[in-house]
């Protein structure tokens, strides 16, 4: 899985502009599982493949603690949030490199509010057929995993009013949001072709739709979510993807035909996923009817826990409970602005909680 990360400055706590050095010091330990993303402010690393969460939880764990570590020598902070807080300028600073120059010149002003971060979980599905074939039966969860994810409230100083603000900022691009249902892999194949020859993507490497298949290794692509404020969060993610996938492929093999809601109906929820998170409320896809999210929820975890092991079933439970108490990401970020009405706690808050740190409690005399 990749999760993407901001750097910012401890004592100002706007974004930094030195997430290339960041990145480069954190290579002499990671290696090219770190890189930069889209703007110099942004830090992207990536795990192994695990087949458990406990495996890819320790490696989460030690990703976090390199980039972490290489920013502290350079007097800086790392933060998991789907946006920043603080500091974001219009249009960013772009990292160098032809295919970012390329996107700039293509996509304009899109680039200019595209410092978001998100968590992109990738399940091993070799086959291009059956792991569309997944994808349609994984749709209909996508504006759960929204909500659970849900951790950009804050743009530029500014409380949006949604739990997931970077759901509506990366939905302007021309090949984002749900994927289309799709009836084969030649169906795939022509569209992406037809996109690409229109001119509308760059290449594969642009299909941003939160299911896509890799185009560089054999697996499916679940990309939602927003980036998770802790290992364990990222881990609650993990879980309902790999319970999903595996529910939706042992139907694949079963004959069983995906739900092929209304694509309109879809976007609406999730728009309403990304407001309201967990806490609000959910359009149910067959009826069009609000129910509460949590029982969105509970349909969700009905479906994924039966297929995962265990031991994943077990830190799944676990994960619930800490994930009830405190809500999903945006809920936190709020509360720590409410503490003392001020933006700088809440990246003082991302800091604390980046390594899973319980959060600080600031000193009022501190501004």
């Amino acid at each position: 899985m990749e999760e993407e990360y901001l750097v910012v400055d401890p004592v100002s706590r706007q974004l930094s502009t030195r997430a290339d050095k960041v990145v480069a010091a954190a290579a002499a330990e990671l290696g090219a599982r770190v890189t930069t993303e889209l703007t110099r402010y942004q830090v992207e690393v990536r795990t192994d493949p695990h087949t458990t969460l406990t495996a890819l939880g320790e490696d989460l764990l030690h990703t976090r603690h390199a980039v972490a570590r290489a920013a502290a020598r350079l007097g800086l902070r790392v933060i998991s949030s789907g946006t920043p807080v603080l500091g974001q300028h219009t249009p960013p600073p772009v990292t160098a490199g032809a295919r970012y120059a390329q996107s700039l010149a293509t996509f304009r002003a899109l680039d200019h509010e595209q410092t978001v971060c998100a968590c992109h979980i990738h399940v091993e599905i070799p086959d291009l057929a059956t792991a569309l074939a997944v994808s349609n039966h994984l749709r209909p969860w996508l504006p759960a995993l929204i909500a659970l994810g849900g951790n950009s409230p804050y743009w530029d100083g500014q409380d949006t009013g949604y739990d997931s603000w970077r759901t509506l900022a990366w939905g302007r691009w021309p090949v984002a949001g749900p994927p289309p249902y799709f009836e084969s892999a030649a169906h795939y194949e022509d569209l992406v072709g037809r996109l690409i020859t229109s001119h509308t993507l760059l290449d594969r490497g642009g299909v941003y739709w939160d299911i896509r298949p890799s185009h560089h290794v054999p697996t499916l692509e679940v990309r939602v979510a927003d980036a998770a404020p802790t290992v364990d969060d990222t881990l609650l993610l993990v879980a309902a993807v790999k319970g999903l996938s595996a529910a939706g492929l042992s139907s694949v093999r079963d004959g069983r035909s995906a739900p092929r809601p209304q694509p309109e109906m879809l976007r609406a929820a999730y728009w309403r996923a990304a407001r309201d998170g967990v806490r609000g409320q959910s359009i149910d896809l067959p009826s069009g009817r609000l129910q509460p999210a949590t029982r969105y929820l509970e349909q969700l975890w009905n479906t994924a826990l039966p297929p995962l092991s265990p031991t994943d079933r077990t830190h799944v439970r676990t994960a619930r409970r800490q994930h009830a108490e405190q809500a999903n990401g945006a809920d936190r970020q709020r509360t720590a602005y409410r503490r003392r009405h001020s933006h700088h706690d809440v990246v003082e808050h991302l800091i604390d909680t980046y390594l899973g740190k319980p959060p600080v409690k600031t000193d009022p005399s501190r501004t």
